[in-house]
């Protein structure tokens, strides 16, 4: 498995939450949004910009901003 970031990630590319990166007020946010390390997550899609990125995590579709997901490592199942 390798490690990349989590903008980094192609559309149906899968993945488990390696780390958060991320501290303070938006390390605790991400978190809340249940991006924790131990999960995996799948990249459903992107905006016509790359920006956001939806993903589909714990059997719900959540949208991050690429600055949000800039502090999120991923290790991937699969290359592409």
């Amino acid at each position: 498995m390798v490690k990349i970031n989590l903008r980094q990630m192609q559309v149906d590319q899968t993945g488990t939450i390696a780390s958060v990166k991320a501290d303070g007020e938006l390390g605790r946010r991400i978190r809340d949004m249940g991006l924790v390390p131990g999960k995996e997550i799948k990249v459903q899609g992107r905006a016509p910009l790359y920006d956001p990125v939806s993903l589909r995590i714990m059997g719900f579709t959540l949208t991050l901003r690429n600055n949000e997901a800039d502090h999120i490592q991923v290790e991937v199942s699969q290359e592409r």
